[in-house]
């Protein structure tokens, strides 16, 4: 049980569960097991509902369309430029392949901003729409209030889950996102911007029906790696030491 910080608190835990169960305690208890067993009753009867909805509505557009030979992603892709969008379970699985985004959360986007990415002009506009895309709000030299604003919370919500999600996943473009921007602007900015750079991705996604394609860890570095090059080299020289760089050669797979 005592794992991340609670290792620092072994000694209390085990005094926490040092006691009595008394008669009241278990009354209690199975009073919440109870509760906790009805609420997953009522999810899984709105799971159904919603599930028994969304095929309806599918089978309704696909009878109003003329039959593909498949249903597979890339066949998807195929009518993208027609204008027409992707089915509603080929764009959760679309979507499910960002980092942070799970099924769950995908249907959530899904259900907030639609499928049909040709009502929003840009992904700008989307990100400014959703009230994830913080401002530079500057007037005569004053700096004012940058922020968000009020925007729908149910996709808001659902962005920033999926961004601290996306936050702890290693070796990812969004978590490299997070851990920069943290140390510069603080944790809940750097949250936001990872939202911002999801719904961007979601955007694109369901515009082309592409899958998610991680940039890199190494992506923010490219723009700026002559320069810094440059920079940490003059730095060296500045402390007497002469310095000669040499691209290091690509491992060869084995």
């Amino acid at each position: 049980m005592a794992k991340a910080s609670l290792r620092n608190k072994r000694q209390q835990l085990e005094q926490a569960l040092t006691g009595r169960v008394r008669e009241h305690h278990r009354f209690l208890i199975a009073q919440h097991l109870i509760h906790l067993d009805f609420l997953k009753e009522q999810i899984a009867i709105f799971d159904t509902q919603i599930t028994e909805h969304i095929q309806a509505q599918a089978t309704t557009q696909k009878d109003s369309k003329p039959p593909t030979s498949s249903n597979s992603l890339t066949s998807a892709v195929k009518i993208l430029p027609n204008n027409c969008p992707l089915s509603w379970e080929a764009a959760v699985r679309l979507l499910d392949t960002i980092p942070g985004v799970a099924r769950n959360t995908a249907e959530v986007l899904l259900a907030e901003i639609g499928i049909d990415m040709t009502r929003f002009p840009s992904a700008a506009h989307l990100a400014r729409w959703a009230r994830v895309c913080p401002g530079n709000n500057e007037s005569a030299g004053k700096q004012f209030s940058g922020r968000t604003g009020q925007g729908n919370n149910w996709l808001r919500s659902a962005l920033i889950q999926a961004a601290n999600a996306a936050s702890r996943c290693q070796n990812s473009y969004l978590a490299v996102v997070y851990q920069r921007l943290k140390a510069r602007r603080g944790r809940k900015r750097a949250i936001v911007a990872v939202a911002h750079r999801i719904l961007t991705a979601v955007f694109h996604m369901l515009s082309t029906g592409q899958p998610y394609t991680d940039l890199g860890v190494n992506y923010l570095n490219q723009p700026q790696k002559q320069h810094l090059l440059k920079r940490l080299r003059s730095r060296l020289e500045q402390l007497g030491y002469k310095v000669t760089l040499d691209a290091q050669p690509s491992p060869t797979p084995n």
